[in-house]
């Protein structure tokens, strides 16, 4: 089965008969979120969960900004951490208190790592 745009019906949509649907202020802004979410036009989003298609969510754009930034984060951490760990000079001077904040803000991080995740990644609507 493939998506409503591919169902080959020999009629337009532009000449068919709408449908129409009364709503709440409330609940047209979810609808209109929920849309928004997809990247789909409201239209076409209320087609497709009416018809009982599956419809997938994009990501936000600047949440990956955001994880990538994390990311680059834990990568310069984890570098220091090597360097200490391999006896590099310029590492010498560190203290057994200094890496445990590293340890730490490593950890810190990776829980932040996680929170954006869990905000970019949204529940999907069921068909």
């Amino acid at each position: 089965m493939g998506t409503p745009e591919q169902a080959g019906d020999a009629a337009t949509r532009k000449g068919s008969p709408p449908i129409k649907v009364y709503c709440l202020p409330s609940e047209r802004h979810v609808i209109e979120q929920q849309a928004r979410s997809t990247g789909l036009s409201m239209a076409c989003y209320l087609r497709r969960v009416g018809m009982g298609y599956q419809v997938k969510g994009i990501l936000d754009h600047q949440m990956v900004g955001e994880l990538m930034r994390v990311n680059g984060d834990l990568g310069r951490l984890g570098g220091l951490l090597k360097l200490w760990l391999s006896g590099d000079q310029r590492m010498a001077g560190l203290s057994d208190a200094t890496i445990r904040a590293v340890l730490w803000k490593i950890e810190a991080t990776q829980g932040e790592l996680h929170g954006i995740a869990k905000a970019v990644v949204r529940p999907r609507a069921k068909p």
